[in-house]
């Protein structure tokens, strides 16, 4: 019982990420925290000392890596303007559009990426009003899961698209009329849920703007990978930090919505990565109908 988990903390503190079926699972790895200390508790239960020693280290080694996100974390001293940030996974388009309208309206998003955005998608949210909101877009909507697109309250320029597989990912260069700019990218790589996705997955990843160079950039959606993918950790050591990781929220599921702790554990895959140089001063996990993934909001200040 104890021997699978040492195992996992062994992978998933080195810097080597198997393919299938470990990304996908390593997804788990909060489920596999708690797993490895029932073995630890029947190991000391059973006196079985030996097996005990293994799920006690198992459990050490694991428990840093995950339990700082339930712990807020400082902020740089960033005292300029407010960038609030919104994304949500549109599930081919079938969003419920009045409620997602609704969603900005009520939180006033200065930036809004979407991602599964379709043709369909576009027309029904521009006709219910999205474009008075957030008047400024740039919008790539594709038929399928491709589709993306980012809007905001202020002026955009079209960064280009990353195109891998059939998943694409806008990128916009914002002007805040503070005089910044900051890249924001909508962010969508190849789902890794069955064998042969990985090589895509990762390439998504990969494509993803670096941080820590002169320009303020912000990646925010779905990420389909969670703060445990060495992919992932490599964007946060390049200079990012995840917002709910800031504020302490970092086990909230956003992934499935409607999901069972028995059937379908969920799993934080959505994200706002924010330039380290900024603060993030909120962060908030929503509901959002007719689509699997939970949207995510985020309040930023810049430097």
């Amino acid at each position: 019982m104890v021997a699978p988990f040492a195992l996992w903390a062994v992978v998933r503190l080195s810097r080597f990420e198997p393919d299938w079926p470990w990304v996908p699972a390593v997804a788990y790895t909060p489920y596999a925290v708690c797993a490895a200390v029932i073995g630890l508790a029947l190991a000391c239960l059973l006196r079985r000392w030996a097996a005990g020693t293994v799920a006690l280290v198992s459990v050490l080694a694991l428990v840093p890596a995950v339990l700082p996100r339930a712990l807020t974390d400082g902020n740089p001293d960033a005292g300029g303007p407010r960038l609030r940030v919104l994304a949500a996974n549109l599930l081919v388009g079938r969003a419920d559009t009045a409620e997602l309208i609704a969603l900005v309206e009520r939180l006033k998003p200065d930036v809004l990426a979407l991602q599964e955005f379709t043709p369909d998608a576009m027309e029904r949210l521009e006709e219910a009003g999205l474009r008075r909101a957030l008047p400024h877009a740039v919008t790539k909507p594709l038929t399928g899961v491709g589709g993306s697109a980012v809007y905001a309250r202020h002026p955009l320029k079209d960064g280009g698209f990353i195109k891998i597989g059939a998943f694409g990912q806008a990128r916009a260069w914002l002007s805040h009329p503070d005089g910044q700019r900051i890249e924001v990218v909508s962010v969508h790589p190849c789902a890794p849920k069955r064998a042969g996705r990985q090589p895509c997955w990762r390439a998504g990843l990969e494509a993803l703007p670096r941080g820590g160079g002169k320009e303020l950039r912000v990646l925010a959606g779905d990420f389909n990978a969670t703060l445990d993918h060495l992919a992932v950790r490599d964007l946060l050591d390049s200079g990012y930090r995840d917002a709910a990781d800031v504020m302490g929220k970092g086990f909230v599921a956003t992934w499935p919505q409607y999901g069972s702790l028995v059937q379908s554990p969920g799993v934080t895959i959505d994200h706002v990565l924010a330039d380290s140089r900024m603060a993030v001063r909120s962060f908030e996990v929503l509901d959002l109908d007719d689509t699997d993934h939970r949207p995510v909001f985020a309040e930023l200040r810049l430097p």
